[in-house]
């Protein structure tokens, strides 16, 4: 597909801006470690919440909605929609502890909350688990996302694409290495403005396009079971039309997965870009407000460009039309993602492909920036530097890891075939790590061994139920997600048993923790009854913050699929809840 003179304009000039953005804070980035990789910790909260948005909106997540929403209707999204409660929990819970916490990468963090040759050792392998493994996993399927849309919108070779996607990650390594952090999140502002601007205007050019005729038409002729909001349960693999979760499906995402699951930007207490985001901020208040946005911003507004895209995705090529195209009907089948690049190619005209396409390549260069820094963060601050291997040069040294780390990203991208398939990995590798990360901050006994155990016991337990659970109880435990609950029961088992047969973490390090960091929770050098004071006013803020955003997420999509009664009772829920966290976060008793 041949874009025109004006659409490349627009994706150069906005690629220019990015690299100038670069050597606008170059100075401000290069004064130290700390602001590098946290912007001298002086980001007001608009901007670190932004960044923390622009963040998670990567080239695939519009193309995974569109496969949800094909595969399960609306409702399939509580894949992730689920993460909110721990969002919210993150919000009032722990972003005030990370900031009091004063550390430079959320590894530290182990240093000053464990003692010992496990809590070094604990440091160290997590900086390259985390930094390079994972890093390098995360890198690779957002590259193939990327790697997707350009293929299809361009008709490239697989190594075509992986040689656009290179050149790509060179401007990313450029304007993250150069400015740090403070550039990073100035560019995030920008690219999430683009990224959601686009979105929003092909939403609405393919819903009020004439082969689709308004929602309206697609909601007459598709069924209703797509635009379900919560899932129709299901007890028995026999519907003809399958856009059913099981019992068991739904309870493991809504019930389990936001406090058991380790995952990228929805960390259990915090933690990755989002600790790095929160630590990064001017005050605690920012830290609060930045993530509370964050969780408006991320569940409630951006989704549902995609979602409306990806319904009338499954109404042109799902088989619906009798005159749909029958090469892009066959290709839908084979792979659901692929149906948002064609309504892109399909309804954009000039000028609105390049803004378009500018908004995935801003989309993709916010997250595969964040990551490169937030890795090169983990190998210089918690490798390097516990090993005196940092003695001069620490700018430099962060620029050059931030190379190395796009060179590893780049080469795992060429052996991942599967998007889904890294997503199930990473969520069932981190199941039963998530309840550690919360309790260390409120349970004094959690100490290294329980966070070691917590990382390594995942492996053993998704080996167990892969190979011998699945085969033993059939297809009703696959379908009930029973591999993925039994690995969080088996972690859970494991690192509680740990934290008892191990000795406590040292008495003093406890005491200068709890000096320094004030957390609430079960701390026996303490008096409870004073240390515990305002714990009821964070439950109350949780769940009304959980309530108001939810009814905030419900209100747009009823109103905008045009079912105004539901809409309505769901305002009315969004008042209430909104006016009691309003009324806690004006008291100033949250933080």
């Amino acid at each position: 597909m041949e874009l025109s003179l004006f659409d490349w304009g627009i994706i150069i000039s906005v690629l220019l801006l990015f690299l100038f953005i670069g050597l606008r804070y170059k100075n401000e980035g290069s004064k130290s470690l700390e602001s590098f990789f946290l912007g001298g910790r002086n980001l007001p909260w608009y901007i670190a919440g932004t960044s923390m948005v622009a963040t998670t909106f990567a080239a695939d997540t519009p193309l995974a909605v569109t496969e949800l929403v094909s595969k399960n209707g609306i409702s399939g999204n509580w894949i992730w929609w689920c993460f909110l409660t721990g969002g919210i929990l993150t919000t009032f819970f722990f972003a005030p502890l990370w900031q009091r916490a004063g550390v430079l990468t959320e590894l530290e963090l182990i240093s000053i909350r464990y003692s010992g040759k496990a809590a070094h050792y604990l440091r160290l392998f997590k900086s390259v688990y985390l930094g390079v493994f994972m890093n390098a996993m995360i890198i690779g399927w957002v590259n193939l996302a990327f790697m997707s849309l350009i293929q299809v919108f361009f008709g490239l070779t697989f190594y075509e694409a992986l040689g656009v996607t290179f050149l790509t990650m060179i401007i990313a390594v450029i304007y993250s290495s150069l400015s740090g952090l403070l550039g990073v999140a100035i560019t995030d502002v920008i690219q999430f403005i683009f990224a959601m601007v686009g979105c929003i205007i092909l939403a609405f050019v393919v819903i009020n396009s004439e082969e689709v005729g308004g929602i309206q038409n697609i909601k007459n002729s598709l069924p209703n079971e797509y635009f379900n909001f919560f899932p129709k349960f299901q007890f028995e693999n026999s519907s003809a039309l399958n856009l059913s979760l099981t019992v068991g499906t739904f309870f493991s995402f809504f019930a389990v997965q936001w406090w058991a699951s380790w995952y990228p930007g929805a960390e259990p207490g915090g933690g990755g870009y989002i600790a790095q985001r929160i630590m990064s901020t001017k005050s605690q208040k920012d830290a609060v407000y930045a993530t509370l946005f964050f969780q408006i911003a991320h569940y409630a507004i951006r989704p549902w460009p995609w979602i409306l895209v990806a319904l009338a995705a499954v109404f042109l090529y799902g088989g619906f039309l009798e005159n749909g195209e029958v090469e892009l009907v066959n290709q839908f089948k084979e792979n659901p993602r692929l149906g948002f690049v064609f309504t892109m190619k399909q309804f954009l005209p000039t000028g609105l492909k390049g803004v378009l396409l500018t908004a995935f390549i801003a989309a993709y260069l916010s997250t595969i920036s964040t990551q490169l820094n937030w890795g090169a963060s983990f190998i210089v601050n918690d490798f390097a530097k516990p090993l005196g291997w940092l003695k001069s040069n620490q700018i430099l040294i962060s620029r050059i890891v931030t190379f190395l780390l796009m060179i590893i990203g780049l080469a795992v991208t060429t052996v991942i075939n599967s998007i889904s398939g890294v997503w199930e990995f990473i969520i069932n590798c981190g199941a039963g790590l998530g309840l550690v990360l919360i309790l260390r901050w409120y349970w004094w006994r959690v100490n290294a061994y329980s966070e070691i155990v917590a990382m390594l016991a995942p492996f053993a337990g998704y080996l167990i139920g892969l190979t011998i659970l699945e085969p033993y109880f059939g297809e009703e435990f696959i379908t009930q997600n029973g591999t993925f609950l039994f690995t969080v029961m088996f972690t859970t088992l494991a690192w509680i048993t740990s934290t008892f047969v191990s000795k406590p973490t040292d008495q003093k390090i406890l005491e200068e923790f709890y000096k320094n960091v004030k957390p609430k929770g079960v701390w026996k050098h303490v008096n409870l009854t004073h240390q515990n004071k305002g714990l009821g006013n964070l439950l109350v803020s949780w769940t009304s913050g959980v309530s108001a955003v939810y009814s905030a997420l419900f209100i747009v999509g009823y109103f905008l699929l045009g079912d105004y009664k539901a809409a309505l009772i769901a305002t009315i829920v969004f008042i209430i809840s909104f006016f009691m966290l309003g009324k806690k976060l004006k008291q100033g008793e949250l933080v």
